[in-house]
């Protein structure tokens, strides 16, 4: 069974209601850590060794943020850029993360509608996320598309209730060895068949 690390950076996760719900639902779930970033860096030193160490002992590795200015919180991005060391997760000597599956778990204002080139925001999600996915292929790992819970300010509780349950099914195929076939063909992890309540 592969060990999930959910690493979590929100600045402001006791105002989150719908991050709040996600992770209260994970949290004690066998074989996952969640890793809170804010909780554990608060003045931003960044424990790089302690941090390698918790990537090496995990198969999957979830970036849970908020999706701030099309990207991720501030702590998130030092921890990339301290964490990810060339030859150590990159480079000629840098085998350390590959094979590990890699994805980012989202939470945006705006609805799916709005992340459109026809919508106020001109690209989708995925088109932000590059940068991401390209530093996961960079590492070796293979990245999924992302679980996204979007338009929060106006989601409904019953809305809630089914992501939450979906994001605790998806930790769960992510745990089990059975290959996550045609994820390539969905924009969002949300939208595999096995994740969808009927």
């Amino acid at each position: 069974m592969k060990k999930v690390l959910v690493l979590f950076s929100h600045p402001n996760y006791e105002k989150s209601r719908v991050n709040k719900v996600l992770i209260n639902h994970i949290k004690d779930i066998e074989n996952v850590t969640v890793h809170d970033l804010y909780e554990e860096y608060p003045d931003f030193h960044i424990d790089v060794k302690f941090e390698k160490e918790l990537l090496n002992t995990h198969d999957v590795i979830i970036w849970h943020h908020p999706f701030y200015w099309y990207s991720c919180p501030p702590l998130m991005k030092q921890w990339i850029d301290m964490v990810l060391e060339f030859n150590w997760a990159y480079g000629p000597e840098g085998k350390a993360l590959h094979n590990k599956i890699c994805l980012n778990a989202i939470t945006t204002g705006g609805s799916k509608e709005v992340y459109c080139s026809a919508g106020y925001n001109s690209f989708t999600v995925a088109q932000f996320l590059r940068p991401f996915e390209q530093t996961a292929n960079l590492c070796g790992m293979n990245y999924l598309p992302p679980f996204a819970v979007m338009g929060t300010h106006n989601l409904s509780d019953e809305k809630l209730e089914n992501y939450k349950l979906n994001y605790g099914k998806l930790i769960d195929l992510l745990k089990s060895d059975v290959l996550l076939n045609n994820v390539e063909k969905t924009s969002f992890i949300n939208d595999y068949p096995q994740l969808k309540n009927e």
